[in-house]
């Protein structure tokens, strides 16, 4: 779900000062790329492209129509400065219910019935060791009890997302239904934040939103093409 742009340099102190007021800093200004997102759920994390269909079926190694059953801590990174004292890695148990796209060019384990995916994780504080869930800009979190479309890619022995866009909610088998950025919409919700979205998105959630498995199949097959 893309949002329209803030430019940096309109966020004025008094609009700091004012988000201060209403005690939201810490849920929103998490980062300037945060003022991206409707709730300011983090920076966009891209490695590859991942916007469009062709985007997906150029650059993943594998669709797959996924649910997230489990997760655990997966590792775990000391930090010498700041409010948070460890950041730690977060693995996805995934089963997959269906793989609509599977890429020949590179080199990549097939998908089985299950696969662990590397998600967003958590940040733990120095102060009270509290575990505060880390949220990817413009994205879903992915957690246990929901369903996504997951544009993978096989890197340094792990599947990862190709970027914010190549992450989609799709509960029930639709898209844009589903956990977003720590967050339950409904194709309404999804809809709404896609119309104050940038007019240049074609992403692909954006051009399947409300539509399901045919549509997803039909559109990464055209982009082929």
């Amino acid at each position: 779900m893309r949002r329209a742009r803030l430019p940096a340099s309109s966020v004025t102190g008094a609009l700091v000062a004012a988000l201060a007021a209403l005690g939201v800093v810490g849920g929103v200004l998490v980062g300037w790329g945060g003022l991206d997102t409707v709730n300011g759920c983090g920076y966009p994390d891209n490695p590859y492209p991942s916007e469009t269909a062709r985007d997906w079926v150029a650059y993943a190694d594998a669709v797959v129509v996924g649910r997230a059953v489990s997760e655990r801590e997966s590792g775990r990174r000391e930090l010498a400065l700041g409010a948070y004292r460890y950041d730690v890695e977060r693995t996805v148990r995934l089963r997959a219910e269906s793989v609509p796209y599977v890429s020949r060019e590179r080199s990549h384990p097939g998908v089985g019935a299950t696969l662990d995916y590397v998600a967003p994780g958590w940040k733990v504080t120095r102060a009270g060791g509290d575990r505060v869930d880390v949220l990817t800009g413009e994205a879903p979190r992915v957690v246990p009890g929901h369903t996504y479309v997951l544009a993978l890619r096989w890197r340094e022995g792990r599947w990862v997302a190709l970027g914010e866009g190549g992450v989609v909610p799709y509960d029930g088998h639709v898209v844009g239904r589903g956990e977003w950025c720590g967050r339950v919409l409904g194709t309404d919700g999804f809809a709404q934040g896609e119309r104050l979205g940038r007019r240049d998105d074609h992403s692909l959630e954006k051009a399947l939103l409300g539509q399901g498995d045919q549509a997803l199949t039909r559109a990464l097959k055209d982009a082929r093409r």
